[in-house]
């Protein structure tokens, strides 16, 4: 009986083990439209600084381009973030930001950052979400 347990058990543990090795994988950034950027400015009202990826909700208040109402802003894993520069508390809900991303192919209020500028504060944040074991960040006053 023992031993019958003990192989019902050591397969659940396989069979769980293999159905997790696609969460390992990393998803495609297809879903964004790496062509295209469009700019959304306004208020951030969440920012959440969790794992697989960063996010940053922004309220578009100037849609020039792009749908006003709340964007949701993918970046990379904080660790990812961290090496890059980024800290917790870059970007905080209540800043005034304008964004550029790589909008979601479907055309809905989404996408994949590729540049933030704190207006007050005259930080840049620059991530390319492609290049997610070597990002690419620039701190640099804004306006350039």
């Amino acid at each position: 009986m023992k031993a019958g347990l003990s192989r019902v058990a050591s397969t659940a543990a396989l069979c769980l083990g293999a159905a997790a090795l696609p969460v390992a994988a990393h998803h495609s950034t297809a879903m964004f439209d790496a062509d295209n950027t469009v700019s959304i400015t306004g208020t951030v009202k969440e920012v959440h600084w969790a794992n697989p990826h960063a996010v940053i909700f922004i309220e578009n208040t100037a849609p020039k381009g792009a749908a006003a109402g709340v964007w949701v802003v993918e970046l990379a894993s904080p660790r990812g973030l961290i090496r890059a520069g980024w800290t917790r508390n870059a970007v905080k809900p209540g800043d005034k930001v304008t964004a550029d991303v790589h909008q979601l192919r479907d055309g809905s209020r989404g996408g994949a950052l590729r540049r933030i500028s704190l207006t007050g504060a005259g930080q840049t944040y620059a991530f390319n979400i492609r290049d997610q074991e070597q990002p690419t960040v620039a701190l640099e006053p804004a306006g350039k």
